[in-house]
């Protein structure tokens, strides 16, 4: 396991030590986003944590909030991590407020999403790493 997926699960834990709490891996190709997700997933569950882990390659956020979110936050349960993996659907203006914690992965010259909490390159599976964005410096034009 990378240390990439260590330090975002650290981070993640630091941030929402407690309850149940969801984070979701997407990225323009949902599938690349599947491995990205069960990688962090491992080190999520390395660190004690109980996860649930599901993968949508269509990002329907109506399924996904009835047969996958709400019986997670129904669940009697005091905590645990809900992982979600799919396309960006999974981070429209409507679905982006679920999560706590959003990791984007990308490879090579793809763009990174604003809203991301943390940035992965995963050009090379094996060996991901962390990017950070300065948004401040783009220009207007990005993402028109």
């Amino acid at each position: 396991m990378s240390d990439v997926w260590s330090d975002i699960s650290a981070e993640f834990l630091h941030l929402y030590p407690r309850g149940r709490r969801l984070l979701v891996v997407a990225g323009a190709d949902a599938e690349r986003s599947r491995h990205t997700a069960d990688e962090l997933t491992e080190a999520l569950t390395a660190a004690g944590q109980q996860t649930v882990r599901t993968h949508t390659p269509d990002g329907d956020e109506h399924d996904l909030r009835s047969d996958v979110i709400a019986p997670f936050r129904e669940s009697p349960d005091d905590g645990g991590v809900l992982v979600v993996s799919g396309p960006p659907a999974l981070l429209s203006d409507t679905a982006r407020g679920l999560w706590n914690f959003i990791v984007w992965q990308l490879a090579g010259d793809e763009p990174p999403h604003a809203i991301a909490s943390a940035l992965v390159d995963v050009t090379d599976p094996v060996n991901p790493t962390r990017r950070f964005a300065d948004y401040c410096a783009l220009p207007s034009s990005f993402g028109a």
